[in-house]
């Protein structure tokens, strides 16, 4: 069974992790000093916060699927899209390896496809060094996996 992706920038992510601990009445199945994500069952989200003092709200949203039969079917459901995508392939993002593609909507939101393989020591950074998340994904990518230096302040 697939889920839904959801994937919000956060500037104070102490305070996001006790918002979204109280909405979701769960604390965050990974904690890291810069990222945090809940898998919920009830609503069926994989949802994540990272770090992003200057790009703040949703990062990005996707399907994330639990078989490699699974992935196959959202691929085959985005090349019926006739979007322009970007093939990441398999990748270390978010503290996690995947296999993904990327696909940006008429309006430009980002939606990731990806499956995941397993657990990362690292943030990670994708395909060439990021993926595509603010962007559409026809242009070339810009860094969105790599995490922002934290102000000292913070």
């Amino acid at each position: 069974m697939k889920r839904l992706h959801v994937h919000v920038g956060v500037n104070d992510l102490d305070q996001s992790i006790r918002f979204y601990s109280h909405l979701f009445a769960a604390e965050p199945s990974v904690r890291k000093p810069d990222y945090a994500k809940w898998m919920l069952d009830d609503p069926r989200v994989n949802f994540a916060i990272s770090y992003r003092p200057d790009a703040g709200g949703v990062r990005h949203l996707g399907i994330q699927a639990e078989t490699q039969d699974e992935l196959q079917e959202v691929y085959a459901r985005l090349k019926q899209a006739d979007g322009p995508t970007l093939e990441e392939g398999e990748t270390t993002c978010c503290y996690a390896k995947s296999e993904k593609t990327w696909i940006a909507d008429p309006q430009g939101v980002t939606w990731e496809t990806f499956l995941t393989t397993g657990e990362a020591t690292t943030y990670g950074g994708g395909a060439e060094g990021a993926a595509p998340e603010s962007h559409a994904a026809t242009k070339p990518p810009s860094p969105c996996c790599t995490p922002r230096k934290m102000d000292s302040a913070v």
